[in-house]
């Protein structure tokens, strides 16, 4: 392996994330940021909020995984566990590789879907948007086999239906229309057709012991187990090496993807790895979404902390919104900003270091640990949530305070 592609690896990994998010933290803090001030004297609003938040949904604060999982409960119902049961399973494996498959390509979709797309659920008759309604229209197309080329197994979604699937049929499982426009539809499709040949090409890692499909990672993740052990980021690491070449167009180093990774140059490094940032939101919201199929199968899932949050707009938009981060130009908060973008790509990492902090923070205003309160249940409570309801308190459509020009594969 050449220099660059070894430094490429080193980025594929969370603590790569924290890192280079805390040395953007550390900058900021000494005002060398050319679009944030930091003010942590204004955390303690943050930790308010997300405190209170978590008091509501949460009272005994018996807080689950910030997951995918989470958004198939609609109206009491846990959409996919009542479709779990119909399934005639084999084994927990194929179970697994069933809930691989969904989780893979409902959070492959869900990249943001702007503030005119609504989901219209047939079941409830509910309007449902963004993360929510994503969901729900990811699981209905996977309850109806829009995803498999099996019609006898419609609960899988493997290579050859990931390939054949149309814009069209897409578009019309999400209900994306004129008047219902959803963000980089186009480029969601192109990126599951991309999963799909990715897991046809790669059978030792997709087809262990089934056909390929995104599934079979389950399988690829199971063989690395070490007494029954997976730790979460060895999750992470793996997807990225594994499915780094579905990403459109990004940046490479010494022949390796680098996925959801962008340049800063004030991030300063003495390899060839200088003024690169990775954040890797996707991939960690699926590698949080991968741990309870995992456990169900009877893993233990280790070093949960070792993931970071997640570099995303409602996180992000939560420290704006309460002050913790401003623009330095005032007037950036009503132009669009491309995520490549040096402004995006500090407020995205100044992100993920900031729930750091704030997540000591809600421990310690709560008394509680790591292990009580992992960083996965402070977001699930938390400042996902946070972040969506003060941005409906502070702007009529809920819209973050950054307008990001987004392809639909990033969030």
């Amino acid at each position: 392996m050449n220099a660059e592609a070894s430094a490429a690896f080193s980025l594929l990994s969370a603590q790569a994330v924290r890192e280079r998010a805390h040395q953007m933290l550390a900058l900021g803090l000494d005002d060398r940021l050319a679009n944030f001030r930091i003010d942590l004297g204004r955390l303690d609003k943050a930790v308010d909020l997300v405190v209170a938040t978590t008091r509501r949904a949460y009272r005994s604060f018996d807080v689950p995984f910030h997951s995918r999982w989470r958004h198939f409960l609609c109206n009491g119902e846990d959409r996919w566990a009542s479709l779990d049961k119909t399934a005639n399973r084999r084994d927990g494996a194929a179970r697994a590789r069933s809930a691989f498959d969904l989780a893979v390509v409902s959070v492959l979709l869900d990249a943001g879907a702007g503030p005119q797309w609504r989901y219209r659920d047939p079941v409830s008759g509910n309007g449902f948007g963004r993360s929510e309604g994503l969901a729900l229209a990811s699981l209905a197309m996977f309850s109806r086999g829009g995803f498999s080329s099996n019609p006898d197994e419609p609960l899988q979604a493997d290579a050859a239906g990931l390939m054949r699937l149309s814009d069209d049929a897409l578009q019309k499982g999400l209900q994306v229309s004129t008047s219902n426009p959803l963000v980089g539809a186009e480029g969601r499709a192109a990126l599951l057709r991309r999963l799909g040949a990715l897991a046809a090409a790669n059978p030792d890692v997709f087809a262990r012991n089934d056909r390929p499909r995104p599934g079979g990672f389950f399988d690829h993740l199971a063989a690395l187990a070490a007494d029954g052990k997976i730790p979460a980021p060895l999750i992470l690491s793996e997807l990225l090496r594994r499915f780094g070449p579905i990403w459109p167009s990004r940046l490479t180093l010494g022949g390796v993807p680098l996925g959801d990774c962008w340049r800063h140059p004030a991030i300063v490094t003495s390899d060839a790895t200088t003024d690169l940032v990775p954040l890797h939101k996707l991939s960690q919201w699926l590698a949080y979404s991968l741990i309870e199929p995992l456990q169900q199968a009877g893993f233990a899932v280790t070093d949960i902390n070792g993931l970071t949050g997640l570099a995303e707009y409602r996180n992000g938009g939560l420290f704006i919104d309460t002050g913790v981060l401003s623009l330095r130009d005032a007037t950036d908060a009503g132009r669009e900003h491309a995520v490549a973008s040096v402004l995006v790509v500090e407020w995205r990492a100044l992100t993920v270091a900031l729930l750091d902090r704030l997540a000591d923070a809600t421990r310690r205003r709560l008394n509680m640990d790591e292990i009580a309160l992992p960083l996965a249940k402070v977001l699930q409570g938390g400042t996902w949530s946070a972040g969506r309801g003060i941005a409906h308190q502070l702007r009529p459509d809920g819209s973050p305070p950054i307008k990001v020009i987004s392809d639909g594969t990033v969030f």
